[in-house]
């Protein structure tokens, strides 16, 4: 069924990614050309999101300058169609407890959602772009992205990442906690150098120049450094450990960030390039980085690979469901089984129930994983699921995705999660309870094709009611399925879902 609903990407195809990041927004539109992307637009604003971030909680402020900033964006996004369309917010709003203030008017603005996506994600997406750019050679690299609020560390070769770290580290960040009110010195400065220098080292073990052939640097903090030691002719090419000594030293000659004034240093910059200097300058000297050239791939070409992909049958989700499955010694029939039932439930409800593409690939996913759990306890496996399913690094997923997933395992039996589906966003209350009831209705129906093939049997769906036709006499000679099924019609009336046996 999935497969049926897929979109395609043929050549002249508009793509579009929105990067919602701490210090910047950024907008790339690109036209699918023999399978590569072809940049038609690119828009960029410092919005300095991770700046109104205070106490996890996003200000007033910060959240209406994101939002004027996507209105600007939307203006371009006309001549893409919304399925071609991916936003993705990073570490601002993952940080932020009511960052859903910011990503529900958002998405009324853009026509697409916001995927709020973890670190590990984030550099995922990070070396996808950055790979894209870079000579399709064999050796491995470091790639480093220095963002707002988290710095991305990715060891790869090709297009294969193959380790992948995020710290709490960021120009904006680290401008606003070691830098108050732009004011800069040489203790603020080793202050933050200090710090970075704790944060990296944690990470040392794996990263240092042993594991990778060459260092590449992406998105602004580190092409801007480049920008300046280039200017100023302190490099031949890229940055190098004594460029960032001269530019260290030339910094430290200024009291406040709006005095800053070097050649190659753009305005959006100048409040951020201080702390950038001393996060770079710790990561150099902790991984011993000599030399790092820099690539303008970034999260942003990344999000544009991904979605082409997914768009063209090779999406990435796929592959972290298989590969869950199988670290999980998942009982591949009891899977597809469930799947099956899935499939048929949802074809049925999905016009009255106004469900999606999106939707079915959710509930394919939760068929899929819906017994990774029994790999801890089979007692309250649902709940070991759930658990594995919201905190594990899942590639291609979103914070929402993963979520959502965990509500729909943990709910597929027992007493219905309703706890879960009231901290969901009021608009997604309903779509996760729909899918609840189909996940729920294949569970208690697998056991019967265990043993036998179920027969085929009426659905009637509509707004917040199903009814199930089964022929004459099944449900009296299978009085265990018929009791479960009861059960199910008083758990699901708890919700006000009207499910109705016949």
């Amino acid at each position: 069924m999935a497969e049926e609903h897929k979109d395609t990407v043929p050549d002249g195809s508009l793509l579009a990614a929105i990067d919602i990041g701490s210090n910047s927004f950024h907008l790339i539109i690109a036209k699918i050309e023999h399978g590569e992307i072809r940049t038609q637009e690119v828009l960029a604003e410092k919005v300095q999101l991770g700046a109104g971030l205070e106490n996890h909680q996003l200000s007033e402020e910060a959240v209406e300058r994101g939002l004027a900033c996507l209105a600007r964006f939307a203006q371009l996004l006309s001549s893409v169609e919304p399925t071609r369309i991916r936003a993705v917010g990073t570490n601002a709003l993952r940080q932020a407890r009511n960052r859903l203030d910011f990503t529900l008017p958002a998405a009324d603005i853009l026509g697409c959602r916001i995927d709020v996506i973890y670190g590990h994600e984030e550099a995922r997406l990070v070396y996808l772009g950055v790979a894209h750019t870079l000579a399709d050679d064999a050796q491995s690299r470091l790639v480093v992205d220095i963002g707002g609020g988290s710095t991305e560390f990715i060891i790869g070769e090709r297009f294969e990442p193959k380790r992948l770290e995020s710290l709490q580290m960021g120009c904006v960040s680290y401008s606003r906690d070691f830098f108050p009110n732009g004011h800069i010195s040489a203790k603020n400065y080793r202050k933050a150098y200090d710090q970075a220098r704790v944060e990296v080292s944690h990470i040392r073990r794996h990263y240092r120049s042993k594991h990778w052939a060459e260092a590449v640097g992406s998105s602004g903090t580190l092409n801007a450094i480049n920008a300046i030691v280039a200017e100023h002719g302190w490099s031949e090419g890229g940055i190098t450990r004594k460029s960032l000594d001269k530019l260290e030293k030339k910094l430290l000659k200024f009291e406040q960030f709006d005095e800053i004034k070097l050649d190659g240093l753009t305005d959006n910059r100048r409040n951020v390039i201080v702390a950038g200097v001393a996060i770079t300058t710790a990561l150099f000297d902790i991984l011993g980085v000599e030399h790092m050239r820099t690539s303008k791939g970034a999260l942003r070409e990344g999000v544009i690979y991904d979605l082409m992909g997914r768009l063209s049958h090779e999406d990435v989700r796929e592959r972290t469901v298989n590969a869950l499955m199988q670290r999980y010694s998942v009982d591949q029939d009891v899977a597809e089984l469930v799947e099956r039932r899935c499939q048929i439930l949802f074809a049925a409800c999905r016009g009255p129930w106004k469900l999606a593409d999106e939707d079915w690939e959710l509930l394919l996913w939760a068929a899929r994983t819906h017994e990774i759990g029994m790999a801890i306890s089979h007692k309250h496996f649902n709940r070991h699921t759930a658990y594995l399913l919201r905190n594990a690094d899942l590639p291609g997923f979103s914070q929402e995705e993963q979520e959502s997933l965990a509500v729909l395992t943990q709910g597929q039996r027992g007493k219905v999660p309703t706890e879960l589906i009231d901290e969901l966003p009021k608009q997604e209350r309903r779509r996760a309870l729909y899918l609840l009831v189909i996940l729920r209705l294949a569970m208690r129906l697998k056991h019967v094709e265990f043993l036998e093939e179920l027969p085929a049997f009426g659905i009637v769906a509509e707004k917040m009611t199903l009814a199930l036709g089964f022929p004459e006499g099944w449900l009296e000679s299978h009085p265990l399925t018929a009791s479960e099924l009861e059960q199910e019609c008083s758990a699901l009336g708890k919700l006000e879902f009207s499910l109705s046996l016949s």
